[in-house]
């Protein structure tokens, strides 16, 4: 709790606090667990939802994992009540996940309580009846209950990604609305779950929560795979990006920053979540064929010859044929190809003009530019990004897509650009540095005749 900052630690002492009142006094004022039921049922659930949230899912957020323990929480707001479900929640305290903070344990127990018992109140407040259902009696519930769950869930993600946060001291990266509600969806899937263990204690008791285990951990499997592939994706990525960087000093980081602007913009003109996804992949892997180009001619000093500035203008050939193995990039390819196309057809590597440039490379082409004006060389310092900014409205036209440049525009005044902090000179034993930037649109390589 120490590294926490202090807007932080304000929040995680409220919802604690506000959790603690809550149990408390369903604890001690008289009557209050009168409406828990049976203490066995009660015993069950708390062992189910235990063992499913020491289980997480990790995610592609660092430190963060979630679980499908809200399904037996959910499962205890029919069969007994908001106070037991508020109790059921708080044993997240005790999970055996390994590693876990006990402060992380309390803001857990504490958030699945409130969220139980808030749950609970609004399943009864629309007529659903607490206690183990008659046979008869199972389509009374779905009415309540999915009221229940429409509130469980989303308050359950609001409180854990305002902690998120709040306790974050790197911008997270915005999740889009299509991806919000697909992960929405998919928790709403899980929560059905609950609904299954409350209709199945009918008729076989508390087996029904050894039934639904099966099929619960077979789906957090399945979850824990997708995100495990996702996290192969980025660190074969990361990879690529990291050989190219070592050609140049002072470009490292260009790929992260290139795909972190690229998105700004996917997100602007409102691409989808797979969209989302392949344009990060393809602002990372932009430059992907300087590989493919002789380091002495990214290096040279000076003019390049005809021949010299050929083997510059190949490099997205170079990083197609690099990457076409890689199937999960998708439309990525495009954007690698043809991001130095220019929209008044003077661009390479094939003349392309307008909407003939595919959309990705036109997105990229403004995303590599402003960050190549942002970010120190060798032979000049970053530009202020309000003359990179210019710069672009300048290229307008000619060089860049104007619509995406308006958008880049957009996402800037509502996300403030970070500068990537000023290099520093390289050490004496990395002399690889670029004396010029094909990126940057105000210091144009030049070429002379002959060889």
């Amino acid at each position: 709790m120490r590294g926490l900052p202090w807007p932080a630690k304000v929040y995680l002492v409220v919802v604690i606090g506000a959790a603690a009142a809550l149990v408390g006094n369903i604890v001690v004022v008289p009557g209050q667990l009168a409406g828990v039921g049976e203490y066995g049922t009660l015993l069950v659930l708390a062992l189910l939802f235990l063992v499913c949230e020491s289980m997480p899912t990790l995610l592609n957020v660092e430190q963060f994992a979630v679980s499908v323990s809200f399904s037996a929480a959910l499962a205890a707001v029919v069969l007994v009540g908001p106070e037991g479900a508020a109790i059921v929640g708080l044993t997240a305290v005790v999970s055996v996940r390994p590693g876990l903070p006990l402060v992380k344990r309390l803001f857990n127990g504490a958030q699945f309580a409130i969220c139980g018992y808030a749950s609970g109140k609004v399943y009864e407040f629309f007529g659903g009846v607490t206690g183990v259902p008659e046979v008869n009696d199972f389509e009374a519930l779905v009415g309540p209950y999915a009221v229940a769950a429409a509130l469980f869930v989303p308050l359950n993600i609001v409180l854990t990604l305002t902690m998120v946060r709040l306790a974050s001291t790197e911008r997270a990266e915005r999740m889009p609305a299509r991806g919000m509600a697909q992960f929405l969806l998919s928790y709403f899937g899980y929560a059905t779950f609950g609904l299954l263990v409350a209709g199945l204690w009918a008729t076989v008791a508390s087996i029904s929560a050894v039934l639904v285990l099966l099929p619960l951990f077979i789906a957090r499997w399945a979850f824990g795979q997708y995100h495990a592939q996702q996290r192969s994706y980025d660190a074969t990525i990361a990879a690529l990006c990291q050989a190219v960087e070592t050609k140049d000093y002072y470009t490292r980081g260009h790929c992260t920053r290139v795909s972190l602007a690229s998105t700004m913009i996917a997100q602007e003109i409102g691409m989808g979540a797979e969209r989302l996804r392949a344009i990060r992949y393809a602002g990372m892997l932009h430059d992907v064929g300087k590989l493919g180009v002789p380091t002495k001619v990214l290096q040279k000093d000076g003019p390049l010859t005809e021949e010299e500035f050929a083997a510059i203008q190949l490099h997205p050939m170079r990083g197609l044929e690099i990457v076409r193995g890689i199937d999960f990039l998708d439309e990525a390819f495009a954007g690698i190809m043809h991001h130095h196309e220019r929209h008044d057809g003077r661009g390479y590597p094939m003349g392309l003009a307008g909407d003939e440039i595919p959309e990705f490379a036109r997105v990229i082409a403004v995303a590599d530019a402003f960050d190549s004006m942002t970010s120190d060389r060798s032979y000049r310092g970053a530009r202020p990004v309000e003359v990179a900014v210019a710069e672009l409205h300048k290229g307008a036209g000619s060089q860049f897509d104007p619509e995406m440049v308006a958008a880049f525009v957009r996402a800037l005044e509502r996300e403030p650009w970070q500068p990537p902090r000023k290099a520093s000179p390289p050490p004496s034993d990395e002399t690889e540095t670029t004396t010029k930037d094909h990126d940057d649109p105000t210091m144009p390589i030049e070429v002379v005749g002959g060889s």
